[in-house]
């Protein structure tokens, strides 16, 4: 029997609302969460990022809260920003209603502003651990009338450092309260937190990836010796051209450098770490989401609001430390049935990295050569093709046949057409290919044959092989 979302108690308003947004069969951890925390259980959840969480806290919510009560009566504390604005978001969209009653609150916005609001009063609060305490010390967020308190990624709260500043949060909430704590794994301080502050909670749990998902292909790249990551990535990346990616580095002075390097050779990319301001980073956000910025290079922390419908490419440039965060980087290309492409840069004192992946994963990942200078010709010369095909059916090819026939007086056919893709190509072949020719993988293997006219046989004369 097919699950639904009224059958897990939810109303019917909620449950139309839901469909208008495409779901109408709840995730593992929605089937297993919603119905304890609308039974007035805690609840501790463990899964991964994408498997629908944020629904199976915020819908119960959703149903229980008093919006015409004008105090603080649900507060959801997240690592990030980003992951606070998504939230939020997640949280209108289920509802339908754009003017709902939630605040976001987070360092790099103004505090007066947040003051403001929580004076005039909301009933939902999702924020920063850092900026809650900062509004609890001024006196200005009150918690004494919290029924509802989510913890979202809370591994991600301990690897951050914010765990002190969550004790202190908890402390100060009323003990009858509803508490559900998400994280992708239990670490022991995770697990102590539960202990101390959970209520007898039920533990919900969507089994680990015990391999990666199927609709996510895993490959790895070696960098060859005395090569740099990013000399390594260009070749990659022109191969493979992705649709949109997600290109994952360690600092963001790499985000800095990788950006202006493919920025340099005329990719639509953009860079995604801490040193932007909140504006620059809701408006990167935007053009992602719509598309006009293809990649963006991001650090683990930054990306975690990054979440876009449609991912082609997650592009390890730096290994993550963890194996779990990189099933969590992944993780976010190959959803929703669509299929997606994971690209791991490995150097050679990283081999011990790989192999813990793999392990972990239980899986062999395809180890694939860097991309050749004749495939990468290749690729342009298909793409070119796709172009001519495209054009042939276009309104404006018939404003050049007189060209043609002009042409046609002096030269073959073929030759002109070829003549004219060769101007073509070489507009749009990456300059960058001439100067790595000579220490490229495969530089031994020519590129095709430029055509020369021959004016009096009106014949295509090829190079001599």
């Amino acid at each position: 029997m097919t699950l639904s979302f009224t059958s897990l108690g939810l109303s019917e308003a909620i449950a139309s609302q839901l469909e208008k947004l495409g779901f109408t069969t709840p995730t593992t951890i929605q089937s297993q969460a919603i119905p304890q925390l609308l039974g007035g259980r805690d609840v501790v959840g463990q899964s991964q990022t994408g498997t629908g969480k944020t629904a199976a806290f915020s819908l119960p919510i959703l149903e229980r809260i008093d919006f015409k009560k004008p105090v603080v009566q649900a507060l959801i504390l997240t690592p990030t920003r980003e992951l606070a604005m998504q939230v939020t978001q997640a949280i209108r969209d289920l509802s339908g209603d754009r003017r709902l009653g939630i605040l976001t609150v987070y360092g790099g916005q103004s505090i007066d502003m947040q003051i403001r609001r929580l004076q005039a009063g909301v009933p939902i609060v999702v924020g920063t651990p850092g900026r809650v305490i900062d509004l609890l010390n001024r006196g200005n967020l009150k918690l004494d009338q919290v029924n509802w308190l989510v913890l979202d990624e809370a591994d991600e709260m301990l690897s951050m450092g914010f765990i002190d500043d969550v004790e202190k949060i908890l402390k100060q909430v009323p003990v009858e309260r509803q508490t559900a704590f998400f994280s992708a794994t239990m670490p022991p301080v995770i697990r102590s937190l539960v202990n101390k502050f959970l209520r007898s909670p039920v533990t919900v749990t969507v089994d680990q990836p015990k391999a990666a998902p199927a609709m996510i292909n895993q490959q790895v790249y070696f960098v060859p010796r005395g090569w740099t990551k990013a000399k390594a990535l260009q070749p990659i990346l022109e191969l493979e051209d992705p649709e949109s990616a997600l290109i994952f580095v360690r600092t963001r002075k790499a985000a800095a450098e990788l950006t202006n390097q493919l920025q340099g050779a005329g990719h639509s990319v953009d860079e995604y770490h801490g040193d932007l301001t909140q504006i620059q980073r809701e408006r990167l956000l935007m053009r992602f989401r719509q598309s006009k910025v293809r990649w963006v290079v991001a650090t683990d922390i930054a990306a975690r609001g990054l979440d876009v419908d449609y991912l082609t490419h997650v592009i390890n440039y730096d290994l993550p430390d963890s194996v779990e965060n990189y099933i969590h980087r992944i993780g976010r290309t190959g959803r929703a049935g669509n299929t997606g492409t994971a690209i791991s840069l490995i150097q050679p004192m990283e081999r011990r990295k790989l192999q813990l992946i793999e392990r972990r994963v239980r899986q062999t990942l395809k180890v694939c050569p860097i991309p050749t200078r004749a495939q990468i010709e290749g690729r342009y010369l298909q793409k070119l093709q796709a172009k001519v095909r495209e054009a042939l059916t276009g309104e404006r090819m018939a404003s050049f046949l007189p060209i043609v026939a002009q042409l046609g007086e002096e030269y073959d056919a073929h030759a002109i057409a070829a003549a004219a893709l060769q101007m073509v190509y070489d507009q749009t072949r990456p300059a960058w290919l001439d100067s790595a020719e000579p220490d490229m993988p495969g530089q031994d293997r020519p590129s095709p044959p430029k055509p020369r006219l021959n004016r009096q046989s009106k014949t295509e004369v090829m190079p001599n092989r």
